[in-house]
């Protein structure tokens, strides 16, 4: 097939706008690999990207880019490029709607989406019903729905009477750790809330449960009525009080855990309780002593895949595909070796040091030499047949990084 992808940050959706270094480095690390998948798979592949993007030249393996510089140009040149293509696959983040948005107007264009559908993102996006119908199938944190409109009063004593501390305030629109603050006494709750206002679109947000653990994911593909979890992935999650910013760092693929095979059961259950999602799904959990806890839900690809496709033993983008198109499932295999990533800081690099790290194997995404940001982020990987062997890996690729940027 012909197919397009568009993937917001990296694509053009931020034009005219400064780029996050380290979502743009989740983002088009994303990009990257999938338009990777894709071509290996056999398709004809078109890609948007950010002009400040384009003219660096950056690695992506695309038969075709289109540059974008403004920012109503992306919604124009989906419509416009998928009278020439086949299928459309579409990454963006939940916040204010704009993966169901951008996935709406694929399915407007009459091709195959490869995206869940819009209203079944609806669905999962506002995390307030999300979470509402976890509870229920008894998977999640306790948790409580608020608005700022109730004033923080209110919102103390509701919290209070309900929750208690220690606990987690998150955006009912967010994504990643955007807005996510761990509150651990009533005095920290003020800023927590403050930063919710900062970060979310909406009114409502979630006070959910402390739950002391080990962060991880399971990655799952949907036909509808029937889901596949194919691999349990390690979280490095820095979880901040209201003061700081949370941040997801990056993780492992496969992880190995007694609880893998009830995550993988929770997953599935939770992914076709949503009968009508497609595609690929990732499902954030908290690991206890004694159980997994479900304390996110994502509709769309998730930043493990740049680590569960090197170990996977099928091509993750076309599986992806078959599971839309054909409602059907990866078979049931063990994944092989190790990979490890991981988002590192760096100086903002000279466009000669930009050009070497974009040749680097181990360079998912390159630390993107950007006017409007003092610092940039890189996403870089390690494998192994071992977790020791990935670990050391990904250590040397980071000194060789830094190596030649400074």
């Amino acid at each position: 097939m012909k197919i397009l992808v568009y993937e917001h940050v990296s694509g053009g959706g931020c034009a005219g706008q400064d780029i996050s270094p380290s979502v743009l480095s989740e983002g088009f690390g994303m990009l990257r690999c999938l338009v990777h998948d894709f071509k290996d798979a056999g398709h004809e592949v078109t890609a948007l990207l950010d002009g400040r993007l384009s003219k660096l030249n950056p690695p992506i393996d695309a038969d075709r880019i289109v540059p974008i510089f403004y920012p109503y140009e992306p919604g124009k040149k989906i419509t416009s490029i998928a009278k020439v293509n086949d299928a459309i696959y579409v990454l963006a983040p939940e916040t204010g709607q704009t993966l169901q948005s951008f996935v709406k107007l694929a399915e407007g264009t009459g091709k195959n989406s490869l995206n869940c559908e819009s209203h079944a993102i609806e669905k999962v996006a506002d995390k307030t019903v999300l979470f509402e119908d976890l509870q229920k199938l008894g998977v999640s944190p306790k948790t409580v729905i608020l608005s700022l409109d109730d004033g923080l009063s209110k919102i103390k004593e509701t919290i209070k009477k309900v929750l208690g501390y220690p606990l987690v305030l998150k955006p009912a629109d967010g994504v990643g750790c955007g807005g996510l603050s761990l509150v651990k006494e009533e005095v920290q709750l003020a800023g927590a809330v403050t930063k919710i206002c900062v970060e979310s679109t909406g009114k409502r947000f979630i006070a959910q449960e402390f739950i002391r653990g080990e962060a991880a994911s399971v990655s799952l593909m949907s036909a509808g009525k029937k889901a596949k979890a194919f691999s349990l992935n390690k979280q490095n999650v820095y979880l901040a009080g209201a003061e700081a910013a949370s941040k997801y760092e990056g993780g492992t693929a496969p992880f190995e855990h007694w609880l893998k095979q009830d995550a993988f059961k929770t997953a599935e259950k939770v992914t076709e309780a949503f009968s009508d999602l497609k595609g690929y799904v990732g499902v954030d959990f908290v690991f206890t002593e004694h159980k997994p806890f479900v304390v996110d839900f994502n509709p769309r690809l998730t930043t493990s895949y740049v680590g569960l496709r090197k170990v996977a033993r099928f091509n993750v983008g076309e599986a992806l595909v078959n599971a839309v198109l054909k409602g059907t499932l990866p078979a049931e295999q063990e994944n092989e070796g190790f990979a490890c990533f991981s988002k590192i800081e760096t100086s903002k690099p000279t466009i000669a040091a930009f050009k070497k790290t974009a040749k680097m194997s181990t360079v998912v995404s390159p630390p993107f030499p950007l006017n409007e940001n003092e610092k940039s982020i890189a996403l870089i990987i390690g494998e192994g047949v071992t977790l020791n062997d990935a670990k050391m890996h990904l250590e040397e690729a980071k000194k060789r990084l830094h190596n030649i940027i400074t």
